[in-house]
């Protein structure tokens, strides 16, 4: 099984970002007892007690203190299992991960002892781009914190980069590639600068100050991302992930593979296989909820549709596809018959592969996953 935990903190909003989070660190106490509290009532949400993976995400995780993290891991493995080779993923933003002149390593030794991989936010290299994004860290950081997490021990790291970004040319891409495979960390993530109503870059797009990323200057970028991590050796296992053999991030692929998960604190989302519950963003209201023992979400029990649905949404981006014979159990009817011409239709589009009972996106067909799962959805 597998458990999220939702640390909705941050120093500063970065203006691309439309996750809950909150840049006061006031409720952080109350909020980290809140999680414990969460942890304890929702013990027999999934369908046993042992645990695979844990992923503390945000937010910021690395702005907890040891002995938040302390309290934390003490009430999981209260109430878990949690098995020997659990992969325990932080994400991190590389200006936490530094220790003063003195000590550059204590922080990452702080983590070491609770985690067992990191994801480290870089977004880019490129100071002017780190700046427009309104990342708390420098480029310098970003190179350091690698450099460092490796010198503590951290041999599973995954680093995140964006894309998309407006320039004159895909030199500065070329070159975040280039730099991020210098460190031959065994995990890449990338993802396509998008505007969110509500964010700075939102806002910004409505008075005319900003403009979105260019659909075929990001298309153009996502393939030289593709091509570049190929040719190291990096295996395309979900659109935007990438991993050398071996290294594919255990917990973000119970997600795509529809596996049950729990997922604790405000605005986490929870799957048991027959429903799925999303808990109030907003910390206050969080708070006061589970201090009288319930639980502030909202359930939505899954039909047959969304069952089918959710399952081609997510087992499309993946190397591993749908399967023709889960689809047809979801759908409680011939799945291959009931979307026929769909199928042909893709596959003559040169966007979907249907070999030995399975359904994958071509390379062309990456660039519109979630056109061509809506294209197979059923009602």
């Amino acid at each position: 099984m597998h458990l999220y935990i939702h640390i909705p903190f941050c120093k500063q909003a970065c203006h691309y970002c439309d996750f809950h989070f909150s840049t006061s660190l006031i409720q952080k106490p109350a909020l980290v007892d809140a999680l414990c509290r969460e942890v304890e009532l929702q013990a027999d949400y999934l369908p046993t007690r042992h645990l695979e993976t844990i992923y503390l995400g945000g937010g910021t995780p690395s702005l907890l203190t040891e002995a938040e993290l302390n309290q934390l891991f003490e009430t999981m493995h209260r109430h878990y299992t949690v098995a020997p080779d659990a992969e325990i993923t932080l994400e991190a933003n590389p200006d936490d991960l530094l220790g003063p002149p003195s000590d550059r390593l204590q922080p990452l030794r702080r983590l070491r002892k609770f985690v067992n991989r990191l994801s480290i936010g870089i977004q880019s290299f490129h100071e002017p781009h780190l700046r427009m994004m309104n990342r708390a860290h420098s480029a310098d950081e970003a190179v350091t914190c690698v450099q460092l997490a490796r010198e503590a021990g951290f041999d599973n790291l995954t680093i995140d980069l964006i894309y998309g970004i407006s320039a004159d040319s895909h030199d500065l891409w070329a070159a975040d590639l280039a730099k991020a495979l210098a460190f031959r960390v065994p995990h890449i993530s990338a993802y396509c600068l998008t505007i969110e109503p509500g964010t700075v870059f939102g806002n910004w797009q409505k008075k005319g100050r900003f403009q979105a990323p260019d659909d075929e200057f990001a298309a153009e970028q996502f393939t030289m991302l593709v091509q570049t991590l190929r040719s190291r050796g990096y295996e395309q296992y979900e659109i935007s992930n990438f991993a050398q053999p071996g290294w594919e991030a255990r917990h973000n692929s119970s997600y795509w593979k529809q596996r049950p998960y729990l997922g604790i604190g405000p605005s986490a989302h929870s799957f048991n296989g027959e429903s799925r519950q999303y808990n109030v963003a907003h910390n206050t209201k969080y708070i006061q909820a589970i201090e009288k023992g319930k639980i502030p979400c909202t359930v939505e029990v899954l039909s047959r549709a969304d069952r089918v649905n959710e399952y081609l949404l997510t087992g499309l981006r993946t190397q591993w596809g749908c399967d023709i014979n889960e689809l047809t159990t979801l759908a409680e009817t011939d799945f291959e018959l009931l979307r026929r011409t769909e199928l042909e239709e893709l596959c003559q589009r040169g966007w979907l592969r249907f070999n030995n009972h399975k359904l994958t996106l071509t390379e062309a067909g990456k660039l519109f996953a979630d056109r061509v799962a809506a294209e197979l959805f059923v009602s």
